[in-house]
């Protein structure tokens, strides 16, 4: 009796393979793509962080006066800063706006916000400080 030998693959095991080839290779792109999704959203807010505070210094560095003229003049557009995809919108307020029973005048809260787009999505950044006028 002569038995038939069983050399090479048949196929449903080359079938099996190429399914698990397929599996293992959709998740290994499913990870990196997340992996670099997530990377450039850290960048972009990092990004958007950096201009936040650099303008939180601009303003740092003008008087309450100017602070307050600004308070009067509507800043509260979206402006490009130059960087393609960031936009700034700063806010002044008087602190008796914020805290009821405060002394008008005296306090103002600067709030600067920068939005970008990530993933057909606004994101935002948002730092706040306190300007108070000296005696």
């Amino acid at each position: 009796m002569k038995l038939k030998s069983e050399k090479g693959f048949t196929g449903i095991d080359i079938a099996i393979a190429v399914v698990v080839l397929f599996i293992f290779v959709s998740i290994i792109a499913m990870l990196s793509y997340s992996i670099n999704s997530s990377a450039k959203e850290i960048d972009l807010k990092s990004e958007a962080t950096a201009i936040a505070v650099e303008e939180i210094e601009k303003l740092k560095n003008k008087t309450f006066d100017e602070i307050s003229q600004m308070q009067e003049i509507s800043q509260e557009e979206m402006t490009d800063i130059g960087k393609e995809g960031f936009y700034k919108t700063i806010t002044i307020k008087d602190y008796s706006e914020i805290v009821e029973g405060k002394v008008p005048g005296l306090v103002k809260q600067a709030t600067v916000t920068i939005s970008y787009q990530f993933k057909a999505e606004e994101k935002k950044v948002e730092l706040s400080t306190i300007f108070s006028k000296e005696n």
